[in-house]
């Protein structure tokens, strides 16, 4: 089904962004429906393109930021941005409003409280708050990749679900691309909950499996 916000985007603004990792052009846009701004970093010319390497990457304060260990959103974020580079042509969409799956900063903090605390993990955590587990729209990713003419991409993600998420809104995502970060005491449970509870594709788990917290 295509989106109904198929014209484009009205509020956009580009500029040359030179990072660590070499030059981007930073194409930062404000959504026309969810009315959050969000940013595209371009590799190269996707215009027209089959087959762009994409990464859509759920804003996580903590990991991306801060470096925080109990998921692998900053490992991720990284990996993401240096297989763009080594592709030569690529794009990395920012999505904001999407702390927590969507339910917000304060209360994913919230959730690390009870995981920590009674041993919850990152979906019982969420609804034994009465919150939803997932409630993120790829919307606006699909809005700026058309924006960019993007012709179909192969996805940087271990999630099915995302692909869905995109091609529901009419992108063309010809393949998926594994981005899978090692596996520490720090995060195994938050991402063996991502592979039994949320259907993520994480193979390299099992070579950990049977290890407790205590086995590292």
């Amino acid at each position: 089904m295509q989106d109904m916000h198929d014209g484009g985007l009205d509020d956009v603004a580009e500029s040359e962004l030179v990072t660590r990792h070499g030059p981007f052009r930073a194409v930062a846009f404000r959504d026309p429906v969810d009315g959050h701004e969000h940013l595209a970093l371009v590799r190269g010319d996707p215009r027209g393109r089959e087959d762009v390497l994409v990464r859509v990457h759920s804003e996580c304060l903590t990991g991306d930021l801060f470096g925080a260990l109990r998921c692998e959103c900053g490992a991720q974020l990284r990996s993401a941005i240096d297989a763009i580079v080594d592709e030569g042509c690529g794009v990395l969409v920012y999505l904001r409003g999407h702390e927590g799956r969507g339910i917000g900063l304060v209360a994913k903090i919230r959730t690390h409280v009870l995981q920590d605390e009674q041993g919850l993990d990152t979906v019982d955590s969420a609804t034994a708050l009465g919150l939803p587990v997932d409630v993120r729209d790829f919307g606006p990713a699909a809005r700026v990749l058309r924006h960019l003419g993007v012709a179909s991409v192969r996805l940087l993600s271990n999630s099915a679900d995302k692909v869905l998420g995109l091609t529901g809104h009419g992108v063309a995502v010809t393949g998926r691309v594994p981005l899978l970060e090692p596996v520490d005491e720090h995060n195994v449970r938050y991402l063996t909950a991502k592979r039994d509870r949320l259907g993520h594709d994480l193979p390299h788990l099992d070579s950990v499996r049977g290890r407790g917290r205590t086995g590292w």
